[in-house]
């Protein structure tokens, strides 16, 4: 019983304290009440932690948005995270585009121009993936854990010290009021009640003086708490280089991975690259051109020609050098992987597929698609 009476009067007392502070600040902001402004610095300080949360906060939010696009994700990401739980492993889009070219080319066939392209695209995308995904996870963790550590941490404790010097201060500029209230009246009663009022004089300067020495000691806190915010500008500059090594790695990959991959598409036959100007007219080779699988564009579409050396030698039993245009993987034991520039012989063998020529280079055999060759002479 008794502690419920202590607790009663505990929030008595609290309530009464929080509504005396209520009416003391909306008095300062009518202009009726005085207010006890902050030293120059202080104040400079307190702009400063400011200025820093809100531009903090801003770049931390668009940064998770560079990097994490999709909103939905994003909104998944963080409730996990308040779960204290790891989100599941999600397949990202340069990825996902990925898959869909290799499963494409599959489909097309590997031994086709199209589909070893497409091939060696979805190979290329994953790669990108693979980068984006580290890109991400370096990001987190060396600069948006940072900023979001002093939002979450520092910046709070601040805050949280600033309110406090705020209510020290309202009480202070209450004392200030309530000591010149009692001084007046004491001049007013002149003699009358005069040892009542002096006693009334003596208690308010002695609040004042308590009140005072509290706000100077919370004062204090505040500025040594505010002081550091040079310091944490200090540790999100060595973030930020983080984050700028971090984004320089990422696209150094991503750009030595496109080169890699202009370099494989551009040893395809010249027939099979893209033309951007769908005006132009593709000129259709003459018999005699050693280029295996030659191209002329009609009305229909991309047609394939046989020249004739092709014809001679699927006919025929001899064998003939052939220059490999580009890079190929067998897709099984019977065929022959085959690497750009490299020289091979080939020949013709009975039943064959029109599409395939016999491969050899040194011990190794296999089929070869017609497509990836250039006949030499």
């Amino acid at each position: 019983m008794n502690m419920m009476d202590f607790n009663v009067k505990k929030f008595a007392a609290d309530a009464g304290t929080f509504l005396s502070r209520a009416v003391q600040f909306t008095e300062e902001k009518l202009g009726q009440a005085e207010k006890t402004e902050l030293d120059a610095h202080l104040e400079n300080l307190l702009s400063k932690a400011e200025c820093t949360k809100i531009w903090t906060e801003k770049i931390m939010k668009q940064t998770e948005v560079l990097l994490q696009p999709n909103p939905n994700a994003r909104i998944e990401e963080f409730v996990y995270e308040k779960l204290d739980r790891k989100a599941p492993s999600r397949v990202n889009n340069p990825e996902l585009l990925g898959q869909y070219m290799i499963d494409a080319g599959t489909e097309f066939g590997p031994g086709t121009a199209y589909g070893n392209a497409l091939i060696k695209c979805g190979e290329t995308q994953k790669r990108i993936g693979t980068a984006d995904r580290e890109l991400i996870q370096t990001a987190a963790l060396n600069f948006l854990t940072p900023l979001r550590n002093f939002i979450e941490g520092d910046y709070k404790t601040i805050a949280k010290e600033r309110k406090l010097l705020q209510n020290k201060r309202l009480d202070l500029d209450a004392a200030k009021t309530r000591l010149k209230k009692a001084k007046a009246a004491e001049t007013r009663a002149s003699q009358l009640n005069s040892a009542h009022l002096e006693g009334d004089n003596i208690m308010s300067e002695q609040e004042l003086r308590i009140t005072q020495s509290e706000f100077d000691r919370q004062a204090e806190i505040t500025r040594l708490l505010l002081e550091g915010i040079s310091s944490t500008h200090a540790h999100h500059l060595r973030c930020l280089n983080d984050f700028v090594e971090a984004q320089m790695t990422y696209y150094a990959q991503c750009y030595q991975y496109m080169l890699d991959l202009q370099k494989q598409l551009g040893s395809f036959p010249s027939s099979y690259q893209s033309n951007n100007n769908q005006t132009s007219v593709v000129p259709v080779p003459s018999a005699s051109s050693n280029v295996i699988g030659s191209s002329a564009m009609t009305s229909s579409g991309l047609v394939m020609t046989s020249p004739s050396n092709l014809i001679d030698l699927k006919e025929g039993s001899g064998s003939r050098k052939a220059r490999v245009l580009y890079d190929y993987d067998a897709a099984n034991s019977s065929e022959l992987s085959l690497l750009a520039d490299e020289v091979i012989t080939v020949f013709s063998v009975v039943g064959m597929d029109s599409d395939w020529l016999m491969g050899e280079r040194g011990n190794q055999k296999g089929r070869v698609p017609i497509t990836y060759l250039e006949l030499l002479n």
